[in-house]
């Protein structure tokens, strides 16, 4: 073997190596605060689709029974409404629903996030019997 084949058969040098890692290194820095916050915006679209369904349960509601069903825990609103809320949904989020009587007759349902949880740093999601969801920008 000539001595220039066997410079190149050797492998590689540690700069090489470490160049390599720092390429790994940066992009590992870019991509996992992107992951994270992907996982926050599904874990909210879950969110909005459960008080989407509540909403919809509601309206059943009040055409049956002539007022909303309200509840304070997801559990409460799953009984009246007959809606089963995803365990993703409150695994991070507290949904309630606020009736009142009226006249007219009104509703608020609400997905707080639960503080301790990755969500905690996120809105809390809102919709009433008219549609109007809350924060507007977020939906």
């Amino acid at each position: 073997m000539t001595e220039q084949a066997s410079k190149f058969a050797r492998g590689f040098t540690l700069i090489e190596l470490m160049v390599t890692v720092a390429i790994v290194a940066i992009l590992a820095a870019i991509a996992y605060p992107l992951y994270l916050h992907q996982l926050v915006e599904g874990r909210r679209s879950a969110a909005e689709a459960a008080l989407m369904d509540i909403a919809q349960r509601e309206q059943q509601y009040i055409l049956d029974q002539r007022q909303y069903a309200g509840g304070a825990t997801a559990s409460a609103v799953s009984a009246s409404l007959n809606v089963t809320i995803p365990s993703n949904v409150t695994q991070f989020y507290n949904v309630s629903v606020n009736a009142q009587a009226g006249p007219p007759p009104t509703f608020t349902a609400t997905a707080a996030p639960i503080a301790g949880t990755a969500q905690a740093g996120d809105v809390t999601l809102i919709i009433d019997q008219t549609g109007s969801k809350q924060p507007a920008g977020t939906w």
